[in-house]
């Protein structure tokens, strides 16, 4: 009996969907797109209404024979791609290459990977939506004519390897612009007055506010360290009185669930992951996980999103849920709005867990440790989504001296309600005070004046730069990461703990394009874009007319670039180390693995060398033992090794074993340091592979007093290495 034929983008979900349809269907995968405009040429007709030119993508032959084979089979074929502009465009381009009848109800969508939502959407096909596959054809030629017309450009006129794009440009543009900031940033002198006060044994600090006059307090700012003093000769009896007590009780609420650009943000924040990284987890999620005892199970919705909604299904089962597991006290149904975003893409829901019943830590044990991580966090951001808020009991204390006012307060949680579930990165400990009664007079214990300097603004990190790209309205979801990966490997910026500043490299490009191309590089023009876009995915205006709007200006601004542009030259860096066969200083290069050191008289000297970086190379005693020169220790992605000096020609190279002094509980060998193949760093024993023993975490010579196995070093704690003992 024929099959019915279901196609989507991932092996990964083909696998987990194929075991919900059951035996007669037939799930197989696109892997990703099969059509695109090719890389050689434009591939666009400017002059026939930028009539798009598609070619089959390189290496997909083989794949696309096997969808048309098992079209043949078929009786009927759904087209399952993910639920947005992107999704139907290659449902649209497998139509075409299968020849489908595209008037036929051949779509199916569906905002999760779980049986009920496979089922359902398989009983209500629909037709391909044109508007969305015309968005995402304007989209895909805007950004093939910005970047295949401004690129060579930059080719010509400085360096072969740069690039530019109509969303990648904009947010290098902002990370420029910030450094322009801070490099016209003067710090202004100030100063704080800090007393101590000691009542009942206990200590609080206050801060020094202002001036009482006329039984108003007037703030003061305290601009040098006589204006400071001033102050510190008015309280000289130390001693001080309760002007004022006020107590309220305040309330912290929840977020919203996630989006694409917040669950960014805060995995950047709380986890330490780059927005890259985030979604290809969050990918991995979404497609299925195999879940002992149940197979591969689709663990999130979709991932890409800017909808806070959730569908009432979802509503109910988490209502049940915090009543029967949290407790009812603790439920608070809530509705989440966007202020000010008129375009939201409301198609999908946020971000949640397809069961709010799959806790982190009923699966843990099937999932990797990022994995575990994120979806953790997805779960408890949902959870709190729905719950009351949290309560504080907040005391405001006034002191005054000789009517110079000095601040403080303390709170105390008394109910926990959401933050029983996620805690923020902020969230404070109770700060109690000693109980104070007005006109009471206190004794001063200490009192210091301190100076401090005003701080230049912060450079974006890559939650701040996802943040600041939605709020302007630059780009969708799904471009925030490959925008950032793009500039980052285009040398345009570096991101040094977390923040980004722009290279010279970076500035130069930016400076350009803002002088030839101010009407495509600039926020306004992108955000404007992106609003044109959603009306034409909505089908309220037409996708050629916006083309040719955008071109006619676009055309003008590149005739006179290419006429008033000037070449210009990037000096190469010279180093302070001479060519050992020809005498001449080198220079530094940049290769596929980063840089080196090479002789400027190439192609008459070809001598190369690595570059030495204090940070990463330094000289031993030791010489290698397949051609004599000096091994350097440089540090790696699996820690430090040693390297000959030789290199290219000798490519010796061994790793450096960090021994920890604890043995082995199992054989009695040593404990070492080692990395995984991802680069994580572990500790096993040097008897492997007779012996397997390994921790996660530094071990101690310490012993556990329950149970006798090792203490490691867990965030500055020692704990217990078996994960059974309490």
């Amino acid at each position: 009996m024929d099959k019915n034929l279901v196609i989507v983008e991932s092996p990964a979900k083909a696998k987990t969907i194929g075991k919900f349809l059951g035996k007669n269907y037939v799930v197989k995968a696109s892997v990703g797109h099969v059509r695109d405009l090719p890389k050689s040429k434009l591939g666009i007709d400017v002059d026939n209404n930028f009539e798009p030119y598609y070619i089959t993508i390189r290496g997909k032959g083989d794949i696309i024979k096997e969808l048309r084979k098992a079209k043949k089979k078929s009786k009927k074929v759904f087209l399952a791609t993910d639920p947005d502009r992107e999704g139907e465009a290659i449902s649209w381009h497998l139509a075409e290459l299968l020849k489908l009848d595209k008037n036929e109800k051949i779509r199916i969508e569906f905002n999760e990977i779980t049986k009920n939502a496979i089922k359902n959407a398989v009983k209500s096909p629909r037709v391909l939506n044109n508007d969305l596959i015309d968005a995402q054809q304007a989209r895909r030629i805007l950004d093939r004519l910005v970047g295949y017309k401004i690129s060579p450009l930059l080719w010509n006129k400085i360096e072969k390897r740069l690039s530019a794009g109509r969303v990648q440009s904009i947010a290098l543009k902002l990370i420029c612009d910030k450094e322009k900031e801070i490099n016209k940033f003067k710090p202004e002198e100030y100063w704080t007055i800090e007393i101590t006060i000691k009542k009942d044994n206990k200590e609080f600090v206050a801060k020094y506010f202002g001036t009482l006059i006329d039984e108003k307090i007037k703030k003061e700012k305290l601009g040098n360290k006589e204006k400071a003093d001033e102050i510190l000769d008015k309280i000289k009896e130390n001693k001080i009185n309760v002007y004022n007590i006020e107590k309220l009780r305040r309330k912290k609420s929840p977020y919203a669930p996630f989006t694409t650009s917040s669950m960014q943000q805060e995995a950047n924040r709380k986890l330490g992951f780059s927005s890259k990284k985030t979604m290809m987890i969050a990918q991995q999620l979404y497609e299925g996980i195999n879940i002992k005892g149940e197979g591969s199970v689709g663990l999130i919705t979709y991932i890409r999103t800017d909808s806070y909604r959730i569908s009432n299904e979802a509503l109910t089962s988490l209502s049940e849920y915090i009543k029967d597991n949290i407790g009812e006290k603790y439920l608070k149904n809530r509705v989440f709005k966007k202020k000010g975003k008129a375009e939201i893409q409301d198609a999908h829901e946020a971000i949640r867990p397809t069961s709010i019943s799959k806790e982190p830590e009923l699966i843990k044990n099937s999932l990797s440790n990022d994995q575990f991580k994120l979806y953790s966090l997805i779960w408890q951001r949902f959870t709190a989504s729905q719950m009351a808020d949290a309560e504080y009991d907040v005391t405001n204390i006034i002191l005054n001296s000789e009517d110079k006012i000095f601040k403080t307060s303390g709170s105390i949680i008394v109910f926990d309600g959401f933050k029983k579930v996620y805690k923020y990165t902020d969230d404070q400990k109770d700060k109690l005070l000693p109980i104070l009664e007005v006109k009471e007079k206190l004794n001063i214990k200490d009192k210091n004046a301190e100076q401090h300097f005003t701080k230049p603004p912060a450079r974006y990190s890559e939650a701040s730069l996802v943040k600041t790209m939605e709020e302007l309205g630059i780009g969708r979801p799904s471009t925030y990461a490959p925008t950032i990966s793009t500039i980052i490997n285009r040398e345009y910026v570096i991101k040094d703990k977390n923040y980004f500043s722009p290279t010279e490299l970076g500035f130069l490009v930016t400076e350009i394009l803002e002088k030839y191309f101010s009407n495509v590089i600039n926020e306004k023009f992108t955000a404007e874009m992106e609003k044109q876009l959603d009306q034409v995915s909505r089908g309220e205006i037409d996708w050629h007319s916006t083309l040719q709007e955008f071109y006619e200006k676009f055309k003008y601004d590149l005739a006179n670039a290419e006429e008033k542009m000037e070449k210009i030259e990037i000096k190469e860096e010279v180093s302070e180390e001479k060519c050992e066969k020809c005498g001449a200083y080198m220079v530094v290069k940049k290769g596929r693995f980063g840089k080196f050191l090479a002789c400027p008289n190439y192609p008459e000297c070809k001598n190369t060398k690595p570059l030495k970086s204090k940070d990463q190379v330094e000289e031993t005693d030791i010489k290698c033992e397949k051609c004599g020169a000096v091994m350097l220790k440089r540090k790696g992605r699996y820690g430090e090794f040693l390297a000959c000096s030789n290199y290219p020609e000798c490519k010796n190279s061994k790793q450096i074993v960090k021994g920890t002094g604890v043995k082995c509980p199992e054989c009695g060998n040593e404990i070492i340091e080692k990395y995984s193949k991802k680069g994580r760093k572990f500790y096993g024993c040097s008897g492997y592979p007779k012996c397997n023993f390994m921790l996660w975490y530094e071990p101690t010579d310490k012993k556990c007093d329950n149970c006798g196995s090792i203490l490691v070093k867990k965030k500055g704690e020692l704990v217990c290495s078996n994960k059974n003992c309490k």
